[in-house]
This record gives C-alpha cells, sequence and structure tokens, in this order.
C-alpha cells in the first residue's frame, strides 16, 4: 500500500500488481529515464519466494507516478545449481505459465485471480523456495542484488541456494542480472555470507572468504541498505542467547566481504530501518520492542525510538 506523505488527504493505493504475500518491503533498482520502473520484494515466511516486478510503461523523470506499479508483470526467482538464476513470469497470458498451470491441472480466471494467489502462482511454475527471505539492497554503482535470507528452522531438504537444513541463523544471497539490466529474466548469483557463531565460514572456489568471530558473529540477517559509498550495512533480528545476545548493525564491504561489527541494540529489540544523510555524517537507525525500560531509565515502560549517530570528529560514517 503506497501512502503520499506529502498529501495528508489523498487515499492510500493498494498496488495489486505487486502480489499478495507477506512483503517485506520493496527495494528499488535505480530508476533510469525511458527504462521501465523495477523493484524487489521478499516474502517475510519460511519456504517463501523473492519476487521482481517490471512496469509495463516507462519511468519519466518529474512525470511519472504511482500507476507505474499498477501495470506490469510480476516475476518470481528460480535459483539454479549452477549458479544462474531465471524470473519466472507469474502472467496468465504467458505460455510458459499456462503450460505449467496445465500440468498442475491449476486454473485461474483472470490475472488477479492470479495476483492473488501468488503464493500457489508461484508454487505451479517451480520457483525456489528460500529460507524466509526479508529485506533487499541494490548496490549504487554495480546494480548487484543482495537479499537476507533470515532463517528457516522448517527447511528439511538443503539445496544450492538454501544449503542448510535447517537453517536457524540465516545468511545472505546475492545476484547480477544479466547484462547488468534489471529488466532481464536470468541472471547469476552467490551466497554473500552465512551467518551463525565463531568459526561459521563463507566458502568460495574452496576457500574460506569469510571466518567470523568474537567481533562480527550475527544471526539472522534482517535488515539490509547501501549507504551513498557503497557499504553494506547488515542488521538482525534473531536469537539473543549466547552467542549472539543483543541484536546489532553490521557494516560489510561487498567486494572482500569484510565485516565488522558497528552498532549493538537494547535487549530485546531488533535493529531495522537504517538511513544517512547523503553526505553519510548522520545516521538513523530504528529500535523496535525493546525490553526494560530502554531509551528512558526513567519511564518503566520501553519504547521504539530511532537512534541518531554521528562521529565525534564530524566525518564520514564507515570511513
Amino acid at each position: 500500500v503506497e501512502i503520499d506523505p506529502f498529501d495528508p488527504d489523498a487515499t492510500p493505493v493498494k498496488h495489486t500488481a505487486l502480489g499478495r504475500f507477506g512483503h517485506e518491503g520493496i527495494v528499488f533498482a535505480p530508476t533510469k529515464a525511458g527504462w521501465p520502473l523495477v523493484c524487489y520484494s521478499g516474502d517475510d515466511s519460511q519456504n517463501e519466494y523473492i519476487y521482481k516486478y517490471i512496469s509495463r510503461d516507462k519511468y519519466l523523470p518529474q512525470r511519472s507516478d504511482g500507476r507505474l506499479l499498477d501495470d506490469g508483470t510480476l516475476y518470481v526467482a528460480r535459483f539454479n545449481p549452477d549458479g544462474s538464476g531465471d524470473w519466472l513470469a507469474l502472467d496468465i497470458e504467458d505460455a510458459a505459465f499456462q503450460q505449467a498451470c496445465a500440468a498442475a491441472n491449476v486454473s485461474f480466471a483472470d490475472q488477479g485471480e492470479v495476483l492473488i494467489n501468488t503464493r500457489l502462482a508461484a508454487d505451479i511454475v517451480g520457483a525456489t523456495k528460500m529460507d524466509r527471505p526479508e529485506w533487499g539492497a541494490v548496490h549504487p554503482d554495480t546494480g548487484e542484488v543482495y537479499f537476507t535470507l533470515t532463517n528457516n528452522s522448517s527447511r528439511q531438504e538443503a539445496d544450492a541456494a538454501n544449503p542448510r537444513a535447517p537453517n536457524p541463523t540465516g545468511h545472505i544471497i546475492r545476484w547480477t542480472e544479466e547484462g547488468s539490466d534489471h529488466t532481464a529474466t536470468s541472471f547469476d548469483w552467490d551466497i554473500f555470507v552465512f551467518a551463525g557463531e565463531q568459526g561459521t565460514e563463507t566458502v568460495v572456489d574452496g576457500e574460506a572468504v569469510v571466518s567470523l568471530n568474537d567481533d562480527n558473529i550475527f544471526n539472522s540477517p534482517d535488515g539490509l541498505w547501501f549507504d551513498y559509498n557503497g557499504r553494506l550495512w547488515i542488521q538482525t533480528d534473531g536469537s539473543d542467547a549466547d552467542p549472539y545476545f543483543n541484536n546489532m548493525m553490521l557494516a560489510a564491504n561487498p567486494e572482500t566481504r569484510e565485516i565488522k561489527r558497528f552498532f549493538v541494540g537494547p535487549q530485546g529489540c531488533e535493529v531495522t530501518g537504517v538511513v544517512s544523510t547523503p553526505d553519510v555524517k548522520t545516521m538513523f537507525v530504528n529500535i523496535q520492542h525493546p525490553d526494560g525500560n530502554w531509551p528512558n531509565a526513567a519511564e518503566s515502560r520501553p519504547r521504539d525510538a530511532t537512534v541518531i549517530v554521528t562521529k565525534d570528529d564530524g566525518g564520514v560514517i564507515g570511513a
């Protein structure tokens, strides 16, 4: 649902074309004049899917509005074992979709019924069931798309994109669209990092490219955001038991996979949502459902809050 923050009298708009499922939000690919609008969304539930929407009409600066989200094609991701991937159209007019429906002996009355039953449609076309996909982020320079797979304690069979069964601590997957074109229907993917305890390794071509230690262990990655300098910020919403304790925010280098703990939240909270000023000298981080009497020790009732972070020298955060 889209709400216009600049018009308090505007009626909220429900964007049915984006599909009905447990949206954890929408992440937009960079807009280009004369090109369709592209956005990604995860279905926040175990064994569900990652989706992409491509608008039918083109984005025109100063002229485009929310109607671009009303008419387009919804796709669901299939992650192949060889590191390739496909976007499968959930479109009643698409020949491959029609064949899949016929093979499954399922029929839809119209495209509206497909969108209302998005999860069923994704099942039918053979999309890859993921380990609870939540937030996504698009690298501002390379166009790579990153998605958090928060956890999946119910997974019984592993696959290439979700290789731990069960997966109580989660991981982050990423992909590059074919030709670096976000409207493409194929992509190449890899796993960016596995979350977990000390010693958890992420192995690429037989070499451990990440080995978590006391300074950067984390579990259940959730929030995800790229700052204006291309740093990836990871927020967690998982177990606060030993050895993880409080949820946190970490900074990651997408090229080297170096990960450092940056921010630790109060007990019981989820660290969720982050943005900065364009100069990356002031950062805003949200804290949700803390325990105790945080942030005001004089009050017995805990409250959600936004924490403002600056450097003592006024410099760029993360530099």
